[in-house]
């Protein structure tokens, strides 16, 4: 019986079927088509959408594993970091193990820029991938949903909403984490729900409380589990933050309004805008596994947030948000000035905060 089947990526013999299913999906291929043929094509949607799956066809026609898509990100991920960042640069590396599963906590900034950014890290350095832990409210279109699993996706469920269906999900997905981790595959997930659109990253104990549901199910006690998981603190700093004014404009009307809806395929906008934006220089940054003897979600959220923290890279435009220009050239100090000048005039101060946030909790840690 395939107990986590709800909720895992997919297997090497789900892979063909599901691209089956991608390349009968017109919505996939209608995007597909606006990004990649000329403006013009996209007139004629019938044609577009032949060329698109013919090409398609032809790239993915003989996959039959997992191993052959993660190649494809792969190349994909290579083309993107080549064409929207100045250089992605890594530290930390040196304290993993290449044959160790880990469990990798990160701050999150970007939807699906942050796991990717950190499988790329671990594929330069000869190290398995991970998996990626990934909320069913993304999942909400079909086409995204068979793009995560192919790309060892598994998903949170968020939506649920019952005490006992909520107690039911979460006790799964803490199974299924401690059971990839003991089979050899490492894990993704953010250190809390949803980015982090203010600047400050902290980790959500209720994260420390769910990874520890299957310790209470083999009645380990809370440091032994924990140090069982080996757990990984990851910082990402962008020099220019993702989805910047998107951000911006969501803290401000919850300001203003007191909550904020999106709107029908705003997550998706936010992915495409992730990959498309102009990021400069991003830093990953691994912290070194956790060996702890503290008894309480609350403490080893701590510790995960002062390893975060203390790596977290500052870059010119967050020594410039924070008012520290000797810290920066005057090369940069006009980027930045020519970028904010973009921001509209009533998100500017909410994109200056965001920037500057991690330089103030770095002076002044909590």
């Amino acid at each position: 019986m395939d107990k986590f089947a709800e909720i895992r990526p997919y297997n090497d013999d789900e892979v063909a079927p599901a691209l089956a299913r991608l390349m009968a999906d017109n919505d996939f291929i209608d995007v597909i088509a606006k990004y990649n043929l000329p403006s013009f094509l996209n007139q004629w949607r019938t044609l577009a959408r032949i060329l698109v799956r013919w090409r398609l066809r032809n790239k993915w026609g003989s996959f039959n594993s997992v191993e052959q898509v993660q190649r494809v990100v792969a190349q994909y991920l290579s083309m993107l970091i080549d064409n929207t960042t100045s250089k992605v640069t890594f530290s930390g590396l040196d304290n993993l193990a290449a044959d160790k599963p880990y469990l990798f906590i990160s701050n999150h900034r970007d939807i699906v820029l942050d796991p990717a950014l950190v499988n790329w890290g671990l594929h330069q350095n000869n190290m398995n991938t991970v998996r990626i832990a990934i909320g069913d409210n993304l999942l909400q279109v079909p086409y995204i949903t068979e793009l995560m699993r192919l790309n060892k996706s598994f998903i949170v469920k968020r939506s649920a909403k019952a005490p006992k269906e909520m107690l039911r999900a979460l006790s799964e997905l803490s199974e299924y984490i401690y059971t990839s981790l003991q089979e050899g595959h490492s894990i993704w997930i953010a250190q809390k729900e949803g980015r982090a659109k203010d600047g400050v990253d902290f980790t959500d104990p209720a994260l420390i409380k769910m990874l520890q549901l299957h310790g209470r199910k083999l009645k380990l006690g809370f440091a032994e589990y924990i140090n069982q998981l080996q757990i990984v603190p990851v910082s990402i700093s962008y020099q220019y933050e993702p989805c910047a004014i998107a951000k911006a404009r969501e803290l401000v009307h919850k300001r203003k309004y007191g909550s904020y809806t999106k709107v029908q395929g705003e997550d998706i906008t936010s992915i495409i805008d992730g990959f498309s934006s102009d990021k400069g220089h991003v830093h990953v940054a691994f912290g070194e596994p956790i060996h702890t003897e503290c008894d309480n979600p609350d403490d080893l959220a701590l510790q995960i947030d002062k390893q975060i923290l203390t790596h977290y890279h500052l870059h010119s435009s967050n020594y410039l948000a924070a008012g520290m220009d000797s810290e920066v050239s005057s090369s940069e100090q006009a980027s930045f000035a020519a970028r904010l000048a973009l921001v509209p005039e009533e998100l500017r101060e909410q994109v200056l905060a965001m920037y500057a946030e991690p330089v103030k909790r770095k002076s002044f840690p909590e």
